[in-house]
């Protein structure tokens, strides 16, 4: 068989293929940007492929909760208050999943079915309030097969393909916690050492998300740019889409502004088990939480008579202006805000474009 024959050969010409095209479309979408936001847009781009690789081999029959979204892996609307660990499963087979969410002021653990590209949904869940600790804070939950007659459990419906376990901090530099998942049974058999069909596939779908990211950067990012300076209902992120946490309300809006500028959003702060305020760049990375004021959660923002005030801009404006989120002298990015399980829907902020010299002026 000659080489460019060969499954294997093909699939991997195809992910290097992929890289240059990706390269190409990203390069001519961020030509007109400055030098930062153009190398920013690259660094996404690793930051993509590194969360992918980071998870390209699985074993469903004797799983690993691997963490996810990273500083150095963000991928697709990171959340640095959360932490994250995916585990990619099966029906018919039996886990049991154990941790400790440490300072973590909510847990989920989440079970999906489908995919990203086809509408991966939420099927089955647990939460903090739902769980049972012991003594030491650490928790167990067995899922798939019959319901055991104590304990915590959580079925694996038909078509079930991921586990996720996430802890929501109000600090991002609490104690992070831990989990890990194991197999109740068995395996049926010992699996071959590599199965080339599948490898083959696998790369040809990794190929397929590379080459994809800059698309993704460009369109998620769409109305943001249509309609600057303006907080929306994100009405397509609800009910565990696209792995989403269910039950999280998202408000969303994008910045455009100049030196010297801010955005001020003023609102009020719906009663929920959790909420924070988060900046993202226009390729959908989470900004420099680990040297910066980028979010806010419901533990750290400072609300008066139910009310949050955030000034978004370059400059901290200074502490009577309100909480500072630092744009990182960005000329545009995305703001979100997540509610969740708000005991009514967000009402919107109102929005504000000023000067920052305007903002330390007033009394």
């Amino acid at each position: 068989m000659e080489d460019a024959d060969r499954p294997e050969v093909k699939a991997w010409e195809t992910f290097v293929d992929s890289l240059q095209t990706a390269g190409r479309r990203l390069a001519a979408d961020t030509e007109n940007l400055d030098e930062l936001e153009r190398a920013d847009g690259f660094r996404a781009l690793i930051r993509g492929l590194h969360n992918q690789l980071a998870r390209f081999e699985v074993d469903r029959e004797r799983p690993e909760l691997v963490p996810f979204n990273g500083w150095r892996q963000k991928f697709f609307m990171d959340n640095p208050d959360f932490r994250y660990w995916v585990a990619d499963i099966r029906p018919g087979r039996r886990y049991r999943v154990t941790g400790n969410p440490g300072a973590a002021v909510y847990a989920s653990i989440t079970v999906y079915a489908g995919s990203g590209r086809a509408g991966a949904e939420a099927v089955a869940r647990l939460d903090s309030d739902e769980l049972r600790f012991d003594e030491a804070g650490n928790f167990t939950v067995t899922l798939g097969g019959d319901r055991p007659e104590e304990g915590d459990w959580l079925p694996l419906p038909e078509k079930t393909t991921a586990l996720w376990v996430r802890y929501f901090h109000d600090d991002a530099g609490d104690e992070t916690g831990w989990c890990a998942i194991d197999p109740v049974d068995p395996a049926v058999s010992v699996p071959p050492p590599i199965d080339p069909a599948r490898f083959t596939h696998h790369l040809d779908r990794l190929a397929g998300t590379v080459s994809f990211l800059p698309a993704a950067f460009s369109m998620a990012a769409d109305a943001d740019r249509a309609r600057p300076n303006e907080i929306r209902h994100w009405s397509e992120m609800t009910g565990g889409a696209v792995y989403t946490e269910p039950g999280i309300h998202y408000l969303r809006g994008g910045w455009e502004l100049e030196p010297g500028e801010a955005l001020v959003l003023e609102g009020d702060a719906a009663p929920c088990r959790y909420w924070n305020v988060l900046l993202y760049s226009r390729f959908l990375n989470s900004l420099d939480h680990r040297h910066r004021s980028v979010s806010r959660t419901g533990g750290t923002a400072t609300v008066k008579d139910g009310r949050y005030r955030f000034v978004l801009a370059a400059e901290d404006p200074g502490p009577s202006a309100g909480d500072w989120l630092d744009t990182e002298g960005r000329p545009f990015g995305i703001v979100v805000l997540r509610w969740l399980r708000p005991e009514h829907t967000p009402a919107l902020p109102s929005v504000r474009r000023c000067r920052v010299e305007d903002l330390r002026n007033e009394r």
